[in-house]
């Protein structure tokens, strides 16, 4: 555990306050081609690839499917995450592939292909490895819009370090802050995961900005965010005030409709955004992993 002011001095901490929010890349102008976009959901017709995991990654593509996008998420043979997977994959379909698998690989490669997004959260160099690093994913699609979040950023000493929203915290001085202000012996972190949350609402405003660009120019864009990237962000409100208690919660915090969820019936929090007008949501419940064909 650091300090925010250790963190400012360590070397990853500088590399991170030298890095934009979103890091922005053009790939060149394309012929036409491009998704049309319907008022009443704005997102229909719109396609795209969820490789992410707990937490930011299915948060921002549980926000594109609640504005009409069509989320396909992938996950390898053996992967779970049964404490969240009830509460990210409504709105999206659930497949699995194994791509060291010849068969899955091409069935992957035709996804990558045919996808308007691609939402990825592995550690820089993961897809890489596995032979669909930036260049064959570009020669596979030329227009594809890519939206992709690491740990701890995307440049200086620790560009390609494992991490999660816990892990920064403590690292990049919040805990710390935490710990002081609540008068502990012990790190205390902020009460939700608001790493994962905050970058996953940023990289679903990135996925729309980039579509909508393409929509206008045919260009397509590529965004990169980070967990430490955004932790600097949030650092900068922290106030010597100790925040409010939250308020419990009431019926009027739920949604009115029942989801009939693969774990059962279930109400679910309200959906905290809406704009101009479009109400969100989905006809698809929430559901298990690997649960569907790996197809549109």
């Amino acid at each position: 555990m650091r300090s925010l002011e250790e963190w400012a001095h360590h070397p990853q901490g500088q590399a991170i306050a030298a890095e934009p929010l979103i890091h922005w890349s053009e790939t060149p102008i394309l012929p036409s081609g491009r998704v049309a976009l319907a008022a009443a959901r704005p997102l229909e017709g719109v396609r795209v690839l969820d490789l992410t995991r707990v937490l930011a990654g299915p948060v921002a593509t549980r926000f594109l499917a609640a504005f009409g996008a069509n989320v396909l998420r992938i996950d390898p043979p053996s992967w779970d995450e049964p404490g969240v997977i009830p509460e990210v994959t409504i709105g999206k379909r659930c497949a699995g592939l194994d791509l060291h698998d010849d068969d899955d690989r091409n069935r992957f490669a035709e996804l990558l292909r045919t996808a308007d997004i691609l939402v990825h959260g592995y550690r820089p160099g993961a897809l890489e490895g596995l032979g669909f690093g930036k260049n064959e994913r570009w020669q596979l699609n030329p227009g594809l819009i890519d939206v992709c979040l690491d740990a701890y950023g995307w440049t200086g000493p620790w560009v390609r370090r494992r991490g999660f929203d816990s892990l920064v915290q403590m690292s990049a001085g919040i805990a710390d802050a935490g710990m002081r202000m609540e008068g502990l012996g012990k790190p205390f972190p902020l009460p939700v995961q608001a790493l994962d949350q905050a970058t996953g609402y940023l990289m679903a405003a990135a996925a729309a900005r980039a579509l909508l660009v393409r929509r206008l120019t045919g260009a397509a864009l590529s965004a990169q965010v980070s967990l430490a990237r955004t932790a600097r962000l949030l650092a900068s409100t922290l106030s010597s005030l100790k925040p409010p208690m939250q308020a419990p919660e009431t019926n009027d915090d739920l949604a009115p409709e029942i989801e009939l969820t693969d774990w059962g019936a279930a109400r679910r929090i309200k959906f905290p955004v809406s704009m101009f007008g479009v109400v969100p949501g989905s006809p698809l419940p929430a559901c298990k992993l690997r649960s569907s064909p790996a197809s549109w």
